[in-house]
Formats: C-alpha cells, sequence, structure tokens
C-alpha cells in the first residue's frame, strides 16, 4: 500500500518485537485503506496517531499486547464485536491485540471510516450534542 509516512512512526514501530511490529503495520495499512486523507504524526511525545479532521486512532504497544486507541465518543457502531474495552468511555475505546491475535480487517476498516465520516461531520461531541 502507498501512502506518505511519517518517519517517527517507522521509528516506533521498528523498535518494537516482531509480532507488535507486524500488528502495527497491519493497522497502519487499515487505517490509510480506509481513507487515503488521513495522516500521521507523533503525539505525547512518541505515540503514532492516525488523524483527518480530527484523531482517528492511535497505537501505543505495550508488553503482551498493542493496543488501538479509537477516539470515537463511544457511537461508532462495532457490529462485529471487536472493541476489547472503554465500551462506557466518553471519549473512547480500544481494541487491543495480543500475540497470534487475528485482525478483523473489515470490522476495523469499518470503524475507521465511521470515525472519519463522523470527523468530516464535526466530529463527535457535536454529533453526541445534536442526538
Amino acid at each position: 500500500m502507498d501512502y506518505v509516512k511519517d518517519a517517527r512512526v517507522d521509528h516506533y514501530i521498528e523498535a518494537l518485537p516482531d509480532w507488535q511490529q507486524a500488528i502495527c503495520q497491519q493497522v497502519r495499512d487499515l487505517v490509510h485503506a480506509a481513507d487515503p486523507d488521513v495522516q500521521e504524526t507523533i503525539k505525547r511525545t512518541v505515540q503514532p496517531y492516525f488523524v483527518l479532521s480530527g484523531n482517528v486512532c492511535a497505537l501505543l504497544a505495550a508488553k503482551n499486547h498493542v493496543n488501538v486507541f479509537l477516539y470515537d465518543g463511544g457511537i461508532v457502531p462495532d457490529p462485529q464485536n471487536i472493541i476489547t474495552a472503554g465500551h462506557n468511555n466518553k471519549t473512547g475505546r480500544t481494541v487491543a491485540f495480543h500475540r497470534d491475535d487475528p485482525v478483523n480487517d473489515e470490522a476495523l476498516v469499518e470503524i475507521f471510516r465511521a470515525i472519519i465520516a463522523n470527523n468530516r461531520a464535526g466530529g463527535w461531541r457535536k454529533i453526541k450534542d445534536s442526538q
């Protein structure tokens, strides 16, 4: 997949164990597949973020898993039940991947596209306020 990469995100991913690199790279490819206008950046000093009219998601590799933080205000549907934490969170939720966990590409891209659509419509806070 061809997209503009931020070298700082490359550096973050390259420093991880192989299995975490694979998950992070797959998620990175999927967020760009969701919309080619997604941009990469680093926030909070070292954390990779993917943004388009607001935050879409962020990566955080922990000792035994990779967290994908979804910045959706808890309003994006999860029909395939891939969200693993933050179900009652008011700002975002998490999908955690452990070694050998499959990544549900279709479900994750669907969630990314919904977050991006909400961002373009003014963001989840504006949408929540109008509901």
